[in-house]
């Protein structure tokens, strides 16, 4: 049987990895020293938004706070914050054994090839989970939207399929991953303004003036890469170029047009959220400051995704807790975007 290790035993971490406990995988975690205490107590307690639910006994859960965990490891995958990934990169380089197979499961775009420079002898895989996973209590970690996980094509994959099939984790293989991993991102740009309206998701998306923050940061990254020739894919049912239109109309039409949006737990909040409640440092920088580097990469600005950047990095220095309304996000939006322009004419 083969051996799986999950590198970074967060949210996204513990749940994938129950999930191929649960199913009968062989699954190894690398984490912090209170989820390993938590853990190795209390076992996981895993739930779905159709309200299936699992449950691994502590006896069956292998954790250690050290990356030589993973050195028997034929399948690593990597769910650490994207500022850990160089540290993740470092350490993993210096104990997975020859042909080994390392998936980065993280947000941004850009993951993968910082993994790939350390490890340049083993098969590195961008991979996108498109799912959104709380803890909901300690041990506890709940699925609160839907999704696949989306993985890059290779033969290498194939000793590993049937794990994830057996756990209804089935990968859905693309031989091209960045346009995935950009489709994804345009997506979780409402990550930040999930975080600084302080409410659940389905509350917020239910509500035009966010859905229209959303649009517009949508809009501007959509601008760029179509000048950069990166089509993204269509992970929704709707092509991610008429997502921004959508997001701009009335909510009782939002309701029926964007049913698929809405199909959440009604508690679930972003990761962003969940990171300035608890006091850590966001990925906004992997997330919004994906668009502002490839605005600057084109000669161009992407001011909505810059302020947005700014406003979470002000409420991870601040005290308290933002909560800004719909309203109140849209102008700072639109000002945002309104001297930009102004700035563009006066060139």
């Amino acid at each position: 049987m083969a051996k799986i290790c999950i590198y970074g035993a967060g949210s996204i971490g513990c749940y994938i990895g129950g999930r191929l406990l649960a199913a009968g995988s062989e699954v190894d975690f690398v984490g912090r020293a209170r989820m390993a205490d938590l853990l190795q107590q209390q076992g996981i307690t895993l739930s779905h938004y159709d309200n299936r639910h699992w449950f691994v006994p502590p006896e069956r859960i292998d954790i250690s706070t050290q990356a030589v965990k993973a050195a028997a490891a034929d399948l690593v995958l990597v769910t650490v914050k994207s500022a850990a990934t160089p540290t993740a990169a470092a350490e993993l380089a210096s104990v997975l054994r020859p042909g080994a197979v390392v998936v980065s499961f993280q947000n941004g775009v850009g993951n993968a090839q910082v993994l790939r420079a350390a490890l340049p002898h083993h098969t590195v895989l961008e991979g996108m989970v498109p799912f959104n996973v709380v803890e909901r209590s300690p041990g506890a970690f709940h699925q609160g939207s839907a999704g696949k996980l989306e993985i890059r094509q290779t033969p290498a994959l194939q000793p590993f399929v049937d794990d994830f099939r057996n756990a209804d984790l089935p990968l859905i293989q693309h031989a091209d991953m960045l346009p995935v991993q950009w489709a994804k991102l345009l997506l979780n740009l409402n990550n930040a303004i999930n975080a600084l309206s302080n409410r659940p998701l389905k509350e917020e998306l239910s509500q035009r003036a966010y859905r229209i923050c959303l649009g517009m940061a949508q809009k501007e990254a959509l601008v760029l890469l179509k000048l950069a020739n990166i089509r993204p894919a269509k992970v929704t049912p709707l092509p991610a170029t008429w997502i921004p239109r959508v997001l701009g109309v009335p909510d009782a039409l939002f309701e029926r047009l964007g049913r698929t949006m809405l199909t959440i737990d009604p508690l679930a909040r972003s990761s962003m959220s969940d990171d300035l409640a608890a006091g850590r440092t966001t990925e906004i920088d992997w997330i919004n400051g994906e668009v502002v580097r490839l605005a600057d990469h084109l000669g161009r600005t992407a001011p909505v995704n810059e302020r947005l950047c700014e406003l979470v990095r002000e409420a991870e220095r601040s005290d308290l807790r933002p909560s800004w309304s719909g309203e109140a996000l849209l102008t700072q939006m639109r000002a945002a975007a309104g001297v930009s322009s102004v700035r563009h004419a006066a060139r």
